[in-house]
């Protein structure tokens, strides 16, 4: 070890890495990772084992799935002795009191009472009390079950209203994003991390003790506003310590956890069937995350980024301890004293703006037009297929833990194929997968349960592989200098699905398969829109904007004889 160190250190010196080839750039923190304290060692893999708790915590917002969950409801019949929402939800006479439909009977209209001045009771209710010629709508409903808001709070055929819960969810988790930037860089990665799940778990369990569902829906709004920073926080400290070569795997990983935490989700409200002890159950335990200050350290990149170089240069010596390697003087020195950015001497005047710069390009301008066009239809079919599994069958919780578990295959796959298959096939194939398996569900009888369970189970995998696979490729088709902000501005404008994908279940109320159909047709256009970009596997990463229209030429090749 001593003398690899001083041979590490005599290399740096003279300006050559240990096995002589050139130092083309200065010492950086990623060098330091690859040559001297390991890219993936015992200290990385312990932070990405703490971080995973905080992630699998973060997939606990999705629980108004099962809290605002639809319940079977019908009208309330007064006239044969119902005064309140608990009596049986299908008694012997219910046809005789509201009209049969191909799923059973009505669910927001009864027939017209005669008005006569005999009732039935809740054992006996003759047909002769109603005119079966007409209908008209409820002023009460009865439901099946009364473990969800929707019974709580009287939601009956409100089904716009219960399903704007999820959107609202999907609003805050689109406000979140400069709040947790602002706060992770101001006060630092820990800090964000923690005050992001513990706002989770306050508003979480203040929502439990709702006491209407305005105030239901507000402290869901809250709770992802000030909460959702949880998985960008958990996944910004797990990437920044983590060498070049395994920030993918990394990636894949912390969506994983996330997936881990829907299917918690999913097992917690299996278990705990009554809304308000669910959501107790679920948030409590997250208030744990305090303890992370303690046993948590700052990111060492944003320390050095806040020349806060006394408490990065111990973490770094506490990671070359627990990692048993070494980080040298020279390397030390060089991060704690970076070189200063030398002002250009020739002002940027005549420089273009970014929009004027779209506008002048036709091949910048192609891909900002379709590049947000694939982040919502990945969100909007991800988020969909997940809520929408609930409704596959009476086993809601099962097909919901199903459908959250396939994910995971899918993040793992699209790590093994992208660098093989290249960036197109893998995207184009994973929506045309996933919308051919939602166009085929349509079709498949619901009695064919198995059937419908395994299409609808391979439509989830096809979108997993596109939501690992949307994040690279995006970024790989714009130049250096507006990479970020463009790539933001697609991520942005795809909000716009996971917005809208809580209502499509309410859709099905005027045919079953509208949501399916959607989801297929918007994996289509976004499969074939993916098949008018230029591959980027191989390609170096344009920095000018002239490499970016030159990218799927010849020259764009990286040329590895050199």
């Amino acid at each position: 070890m001593t003398d690899k160190r001083k041979e590490s250190e005599a290399a740096t010196n003279k300006g050559y890495d240990t096995e002589g080839t050139a130092l083309r750039k200065p010492i950086d923190l990623d060098y330091v990772l690859t040559n001297e304290l390991g890219q993936f060692g015992k200290y990385q893999l312990r932070s990405v084992i703490l971080v995973a708790i905080p992630i699998i915590m973060s997939g606990f917002m999705s629980e108004y799935i099962f809290s605002a969950a639809a319940i079977p409801h019908r009208c309330r019949i007064p006239e044969c002795g119902e005064e309140g929402k608990s009596h049986k939800y299908d008694p012997d006479w219910i046809l005789n009191a509201v009209p049969e439909t191909s799923s059973g009977f009505a669910s927001c209209e009864r027939f017209t009472p005669r008005g006569l001045s005999t009732n039935g009771t809740l054992d006996y209710c003759p047909v002769s009390l109603f005119d079966q010629s007409t209908t008209t709508g409820c002023d009460g409903f009865v439901y099946a079950r009364d473990n969800t808001v929707v019974y709580e709070f009287d939601l009956g055929c409100n089904e716009w209203l219960r399903a704007f819960a999820g959107t609202l969810s999907s609003i805050g988790t689109l406000l979140v994003l400069p709040i947790t930037g602002y706060v992770s860089d101001r006060f630092g990665r820990r800090f964000a991390l923690i005050i992001s799940v513990f706002n989770l778990a306050l508003f979480g369990l203040i929502r439990a003790f709702s006491v209407n569902y305005v105030m239901y829906m507000v402290l869901q709004l809250l709770q992802t506003t000030f909460g959702a920073g949880t998985f960008s926080s958990s996944y910004v400290f797990a990437a920044e310590l983590v060498g070049p070569k395994y920030r993918v795997i990394t990636s894949a990983i912390c969506s994983s956890m996330f997936a881990v935490g829907l299917v918690v989700l999913g097992g917690v409200a299996w278990l705990i069937t009554d809304w308000r002890y669910m959501i107790m159950a679920l948030h409590i335990p997250c208030f744990l995350i305090i303890v992370y200050y303690w046993i948590f350290s700052e990111s060492v990149r944003w320390l050095l980024s806040k020349k806060r170089y006394p408490e990065a240069q111990k973490i770094l010596e506490n990671v070359a301890r627990v990692n048993k390697t070494y980080i040298s003087e020279k390397s030390l020195e060089a991060l704690m004293n970076p070189p200063q950015p030398v002002a250009a001497n020739v002002p940027d005047v005549d420089k273009p703006g970014l929009v004027r710069t779209i506008l002048s390009s036709r091949v910048l301008l192609r891909r900002v037009c379709t590049t947000p066009i694939w982040w919502i239809t990945t969100t909007f079919v991800y988020y969909g297929l997940s809520i929408n599994s609930t409704s596959l069958s009476e086993t809601m919780h099962l097909n919901f833990i199903l459908t959250c578990a396939i994910e995971i295959p899918g993040y793992f796959t699209a790590v093994l194929v992208l660098d093989r298959i290249g960036r197109k096939a893998t995207l184009s194939a994973g929506y045309f997968l996933s919308a051919a398996c939602n166009i085929v569900f349509v079709f498949i009888p619901n009695e064919i349960t198995a059937a419908r369970l395994v299409i609808f189970l391979l439509g989830k995998f096809g979108i997993s592989v596109v939501m690992t696979s949307v994040y690279l490729f995006t970024s790989e088709l714009y130049p250096t200098e507006f990479r970020h902000t463009l790539l933001a501005f697609s991520s942005m404008i795809g909000r716009v699905g996971s917005i809208t994908a809580p209502l499509t279940p309410v859709l099905m109320e005027y045919w079953h398969g509208i949501p399916s159909l959607m989801f297929g047709g918007m994996g289509i256009l976004a499969g074939l829109l993916v098949l008018t970009q230029p591959e980027t596997l191989g390609t170096r990463m344009p920095d000018t904007l002239a490499e970016a229209e030159a990218l799927g030429k010849p020259e764009s090749k990286v040329n590895f004889a050199r």
